[in-house]
This record gives C-alpha cells, sequence and structure tokens, in this order.
C-alpha cells in the first residue's frame, strides 16, 4: 500500500486511488472545482517518487518539470511526496480596488495586481482568498485599456468564494494564481467574419472583454451577441452593451430571458458559411447553444465553448 506524505503528514493509501480524493480523505484541504483537469484549482507539487498522470497536456512543460501536477488528474501508485499549493508563497499578491453589485446576484470586482499582469481577452485566473478559498474566474477587463482586472462574480449560487466575497472590502487582499486561456478569444484575421457571441449569465464577462477586443481593433463584420439571463433584472451589463451597440453600427445586442430563448435561437441564420461562435456559460445553456448552431449550420471548428462548473464546495 503506497505511502502519500503531505508537510509533516503520512496516509496510507489503496494503490491507483485518484490523488485528489486521497487528500480529501486524509483531511487535507486542496480547492477543487471541476474534477476534470480543466481549472487547475487543484494543483500539487511532486517533490519526491512518481504519480501516474492521466492528463499530462494539461499542464506545459515548465510547470510540469517544476514538479507541479492536478491533483485530480493523477492516481498514487507508489510512495510519494506532495506539496499543496500555497497561495502565499505560490500566487500573486493583488488588492481590491472596488468592488460593487451590478444586479442582485453579480458583483463586479476589480482588482490592482502588485505587478503588472500581461493577459489577452478571455483568459482566466484563479482567484485565492487571504484565507485560502479558492475559485477560477475569468477575465472581463480588456488589456492596455482597464487599469485593473475586472472579475463578475454570480453569488446567486453561493459557493465558499462566493460566500467570502460579500464580505470584500476595497483595499483587502487577494492572490492570483495560474493564468489560463481557454477557448474564447479574439483572432486578428477575424476582420471581416461574422461573429456570434452567446453567453449565458456571468459567461458573459469573458465575451464583453472579447467583444472590446474586437471592435478596438475595428472588427468590419457584422457582430451578433446574445445574453441569457434568468429574468430582465440579471442583464447586469444591459447599459453598457447598448451604448457600445449604439456608437458601433455592426453590433447586435439581444437581451433575452429563458421563456425566450428557444425562439431568439430559431431566429439565428446562417448567412455565411465564415461565421465563428463563441459560447459561455453553464455547460447546459452552452450545450443548448452548440445544438442550435449545429442545426443552423456553423462547421464545428467554427465554434469555441468555454463553461463554467457548477461550485464543487
Amino acid at each position: 500500500m503506497p505511502e502519500l506524505r503531505v508537510a509533516e503528514r503520512c496516509l496510507d493509501v489503496a494503490t491507483a486511488t485518484n490523488l485528489l480524493d486521497s487528500l480529501l480523505a486524509g483531511g487535507i484541504a486542496v480547492p477543487y472545482s471541476c474534477r476534470a483537469g480543466s481549472c487547475h484549482a487543484c494543483l500539487v507539487r511532486c517533490v519526491a517518487g512518481e504519480l501516474h498522470d492521466g492528463n499530462p497536456e494539461a499542464l506545459d512543460a515548465a510547470q510540469r518539470q517544476q514538479g507541479w501536477r492536478l491533483a485530480c488528474q493523477c492516481q498514487v501508485v507508489s510512495d510519494v511526496q506532495v506539496e499543496v499549493f500555497d497561495p502565499q508563497r505560490d500566487a500573486a499578491p493583488a488588492s481590491i480596488h472596488s468592488c460593487d453589485w451590478l444586479s442582485a446576484d453579480v458583483l463586479r470586482l476589480r482588482l490592482t495586481p502588485q505587478r503588472p499582469l500581461r493577459y489577452s481577452a478571455g483568459q482566466h485566473l484563479q482567484l485565492w482568498t487571504e484565507n485560502g478559498i479558492a475559485r477560477p474566474y475569468s477575465l472581463a477587463s480588456l488589456p492596455g485599456e482597464d487599469p485593473w482586472l475586472e472579475f463578475h462574480l454570480d453569488c446567486r449560487q453561493g459557493g465558499a468564494f462566493a460566500s467570502a466575497a460579500r464580505a470584500f472590502q476595497v483595499g483587502d487582499g487577494l492572490r492570483l494564481g495560474e493564468l489560463r486561456g481557454g477557448a474564447l478569444h479574439y483572432d486578428p484575421d477575424w476582420q471581416t467574419r461574422p461573429l456570434w457571441l452567446l453567453a449565458a449569465g456571468t459567461g458573459l464577462a469573458p465575451l464583453y472583454g472579447v467583444l472590446r477586443e474586437a471592435l478596438r481593433q475595428e472588427h468590419q463584420g457584422a457582430i451578433r451577441l446574445i445574453h441569457l439571463a434568468h429574468d430582465a433584472s440579471a442583464h447586469y451589463l444591459a447599459e453598457p452593451l447598448r451604448a457600445l451597440a449604439a456608437r458601433h453600427p455592426q453590433l447586435q445586442v439581444e437581451l433575452v430571458c429563458a421563456a425566450e430563448l428557444a425562439a431568439a435561437l430559431a431566429e439565428l441564420r446562417l448567412v455565411s458559411r465564415q461565421t465563428l461562435a463563441l459560447l459561455c456559460g453553464h455547460p447546459d445553456s452552452v450545450e443548448t447553444f452548440a445544438r442550435r448552431l449545429y442545426l443552423a449550420g456553423v462547421p464545428r471548428n467554427q465554434v469555441f465553448a468555454d463553461v463554467f462548473l457548477p461550485h464543487a464546495r
């Protein structure tokens, strides 16, 4: 039976047991979210021994050389020693510039990093509270234009980070974990192509950044943005989006509620096989969007999607 060492703790675990499950069962606090190797919340460093990594491509070569592994993707197959990610040691400091409610459920969080952060619209970051609560969030800010890092936190469903965020104050410290690039981005080569942006809830956050990047680069093709919300009050960026549409005639903004979604999606008509679609939100909503796009004839390799997974704890 392999030994799993974490700091001063030594755990006996069954061979081929999932590392994340073993750590949690042993009372070791490890944040996690997706369990699929996407969110990178469960980073640990392997300092002695070897793990069987079922998804080595999830981390880049430099991270793997430093010993980093995703606990959810690894199995304990022999004696091994790991270090849990320590945000005080391994994450970059930042402070809260401002936090305000855009709707009853969406908190806008703006952070000032201690050191400048290079990122692209559509990427996401792992955020850590000072007492070790972690959650990945997409960036809604636009690099080179916004002087802060902006995130839109959906607090409707709760979760440890969202609950902690309700007490955030200007000047409080947070930590910035790994910067990740998902499927959402803007490519300058898309300049003349029709662009559809479909967002559910705070899935709008990264698409808001991508939209503004497209407009900053003077995108010439038609842009159609659909935001799905549970009711009219939850269209938390309605006014900024309408203001953008007023300034940019190529942009069409549609704000729809759940009862109106089927009719809105039925109106999607493909006028060009060059159309690109970017989707973001809850997995069920993204699946609904993707199914309609398939029926509308958008080629699969022209659909880019990120999903916001439910809170794991």
